[in-house]
């Protein structure tokens, strides 16, 4: 009897095989077909040989249907490995998570440098396995990959909620399926301080607890009246963790807020801030005023709770924050004015690169590294620390030209709080709008960066952020399924020319999914419109993952059914109405009813142009956002506004001939908390040439404030060919605010006449 290992993926005939790529995510670099087929045993005779640890893992994740036995004499042995000994030097480095996997008619041979590459091997084996079971045989062929980037991250925030030891043992086994190899650990904030250290007790007894917590939309201002916590890790529940992920190949990085996100710890020991407090927990989400002081005791404070992090925690990096820290209270203290001129610093910003650099030279003679994000780049970057880009690429790239090593995670394409569908038929989100292929179409080298540069550029990391993620069912529903978007993009095999193909393969893996239980979004079968300029106004293009044969919509506000209109070409959108669709299958509803309304007016779908770009986080659609028919949504910040922080919005309309109008309208954005600002004044022109424009119309920070930022103005009868609106930004963030001395920012939606 043939008895053999593990097992492969399984089609009815090579010619099926070739039409059919492999369901792995992520695809490998190189798959090249063989001749002959193997047939998949009930049971499995292992190679003594085989690293034990990766597969014990393999048979626990795919044993519950084939029994497994380690090979004793005299046994036909079909699944060979080999582990060669690391070879020396760089190289060691580059082949490390390198492997190749054979399959002939009558084994399976796994060929690594590493048991991180064996166990590498192992994910893609369980998925081909996962695909084909039913199927029973598996086409001969040979596998070779590694990834592209080193760094292949996924971050869980357990300060604005906690999840347990389990959960988070379940989040690294999510990782370790997709080859992802960091799991970044948010472990302090101003919301909750989660991580025991023996020497300073009260910031668990303290910090890891809260009198109530916001809800719903941030707007709201609404709490739930509930204590939240006390809830932490203690540290043999932190090194069961850690173990845990070293078992799976994946180092866990921990984060440790400072200087700002502090208000946790500060509650705890309130004599680390620049003022006596009283301070608590912070119950709403956003940024805060009172931040850590850069005086001795802080210091001290900070580098006794650093020795018991890093005594947790082998990774070669400490994430030590860094970001959205106020400079307010370190301007109002005497203290840190002082600092600012004993060290000759030109600002604050220069005291919060002294921070930086003094932390990160205590952290370095450990024998470990910094990384944080992108903020810590003001003032100067510290000598050895890697920064961290989630405010868009420039961080990156600034880090990168300076021969600093950088991981990127815009927030435009890797923050998974943010919505990844429609809003109205999505659980409430923190914003944005990030779908699935806006994921897989992300490249983390910048383009202006040269080959020399690119090396700086470690790999990706995705951002799962808990503000609006109450438990680990929606954990596994705001990653699933863009995390594998983000594995193969980490991987370096994703082709945003063949997203569909990419979407097959991520259909089939819900099968796998949902046989795990976890409950994962399948906004991918709904609807999603797209508005096209067409014939002097706009168009709404409709689309689904399915057959675009079974997309029905209306256009009078009633749902659709499957006796509505068929969609076949971009619908024209005249006048103001709302467009509906569905996608039905078999004379069934399958997806959720997407529903879009169209405000039209003369500017509607006109050629715009724009002085200063957007932020890449809140760009999406570019200046055709403000034409587009489309009255901002307040949930959907990155995809119904443009935002623009620290700058001026100039808007350049031509309506093609000249317009009579009487009337403009635009509306900008109120929320404090996330530094959005109303815009502090506008200016209306009008021209026939595009070079000498007419003021019109002013529009003072008073009348905006009145209105709330929904500005709707006459502007008496017009008849011209350019309309030029420009909103100015609030600029500096006052004393007072959240985010103060910070770079505002401005959101703006349509801007439309009548």
């Amino acid at each position: 009897m043939i008895r053999t290992f593990l097992v492969f993926f399984v089609l009815i005939s090579n010619v099926i095989f070739a039409q059919n790529k492999l369901n792995v995510i992520p695809y490998p670099q190189k798959v090249q077909l063989l001749q002959g087929e193997f047939l998949i045993p009930k049971s499995f005779v292992l190679n003594g040989n085989l690293p034990k640890e990766e597969t014990d893992y393999f048979k626990k994740r795919i044993g519950s249907q084939l029994k497994f036995q380690y090979a004793q004499k005299g046994d036909d042995i079909h699944l060979t490995n080999s582990i060669i000994s690391p070879v020396s030097g760089g190289e060691a480095e580059q082949k490390k998570e390198y492997y190749s996997i054979e399959i002939s008619p009558k084994q399976i041979h796994i060929k690594s440098y590493t048991k991180q590459g064996y166990f590498l091997a192992l994910q893609t084996l369980a998925q081909i396995f996962e695909q084909y079971k039913e199927v029973g045989k598996i086409p001969a062929m040979k596998i070779e990959d590694q990834p592209k980037f080193a760094w292949r991250g996924m971050h869980l925030d357990v300060s604005r909620h906690f999840f347990t030891v389990d959960e988070v043992k379940q989040y690294i086994d999510y990782l370790a399926m997709y080859k992802l190899n960091i799991f970044h650990w948010h472990l302090t904030d101003d919301q909750g301080w989660r991580i025991e250290i023996k020497k300073y007790p009260k910031l668990t007894q303290i910090g890891s607890k809260r009198k109530e917590s916001m809800i719903g939309a941030y707007v709201d201002h609404t709490f739930d009246g509930k204590p939240y916590g006390p809830y932490f890790y203690t540290q043999e529940q932190i090194k069961d963790v850690v173990k845990y992920a070293q078992d799976r190949h994946i180092t866990v990085v921990p984060e440790i807020e400072m200087p700002g996100h502090a208000l946790a710890a500060l509650s705890a020991y309130p004599e680390l801030a620049c003022t006596k407090g009283p301070f608590e927990p912070a119950t709403k989400w956003g940024v805060f005023d009172d931040v850590f002081c850069p005086k001795d005791e802080t210091f001290a404070f900070l580098e006794n709770v650093l020795d018991e992090v890093i005594k947790l925690f082998p990774s070669r990096y400490i994430h030590i924050g860094g970001d959205e820290c106020p400079k307010t209270r370190w301007k109002e203290c005497a203290h840190c004015q002082e600092l600012i001129k004993k060290n000759n610093l030109k600002d604050e910003h220069g005291l919060q690169s002294y921070f930086i650099h003094r932390i990160e030279k205590y952290v370095n003679s450990k024998g470990r590294k910094i990384i944080g994000w992108d903020e810590i780049l003001e003032g100067g970057l510290a000598p050895n620390a890697a920064v961290m880009s989630w405010t868009g690429v420039n961080g990156g790239i600034e880090a990168a030209k300076s021969k600093h090593f950088a991981v990127m995670t815009p927030g435009s394409f890797c923050y998974f709080d943010h919505y990844q569908g429609d809003p109205q038929s999505e659980p409430n989100a923190f914003g944005g709008f990030t779908p699935l292929e806006k994921v897989y179409s992300y490249n983390p080298v910048p383009s202006e960066l040269n080959a020399e540069q690119a090396q700086y550029i470690m790999g990706v990391q995705a951002n799962l952020w808990t503000e609006y993620i109450l438990d680990f069912k929606q954990v596994q529903y705001m990653i699933f399924p863009r995390l594998m978007a983000l594995s193969e993009v980490g991987w370096g095999t994703s082709d945003p020319k063949n997203y569909k193909e990419f979407e097959n393969r991520v259909i089939s893996q819900f099968k796998v999914l949902d046989d795990m239980k976890v409950n994962y979004a399948r906004s991918i079968y709904n609807i999603t419109g797209k508005v096209i300029p067409s014939n002097n106004g706009i168009a709404y293009e409709l689309s689904t993952s399915q057959n675009p044969n079974g997309i029905r919509y209306t256009l009078d506000g009633t749902n659709p059914s499957i006796h509505s209109e068929k969609y076949q070409n971009a619908v024209q959108i005249p006048n103001s109405l709302t467009v509906k669709s569905a996608y039905f299958q078999d004379g069934q509803l399958k997806s959720a009813v997407s529903s879009q309304q169209f405000i039209i007016s003369k500017t509607t779908g006109k050629n715009i142009t724009l002085e200063q770009q957007p932020s890449e986080n809140y760009s999406f659609g570019g200046a055709f956002t403000l034409v587009d028919g489309i009255i901002g949504n307040v949930k959907q910040l990155g995809k119904t506004w443009l935002g623009f922080q620290g700058k001026d919005v100039v808007a350049t309309i031509d309506f093609g001939q000249k317009t009579a109008f009487s009337e403009v309208y635009f509306n900008t954005l109120e929320n404090k908390g996330s530094w959005i600002h109303l815009a502090k004044s506008a200016k209306i022109f009008v021209s026939d040439d595009n070079k000498n424009f007419k003021l019109i119309k002013e529009i003072e920070t008073s009348e905006i404030q009145k209105a709330n930022g929904k500005i709707k103005v006459n502007v008496g009868t017009q008849n011209a060919k350019y309309l030029k609106v420009t909103i100015e930004n609030a600029g500096i963030i006052p004393a007072g605010n959240p985010g103060a001395d910070s770079k505002a920012w401005l959101f703006v939606d349509e801007i439309g006449v009548n």
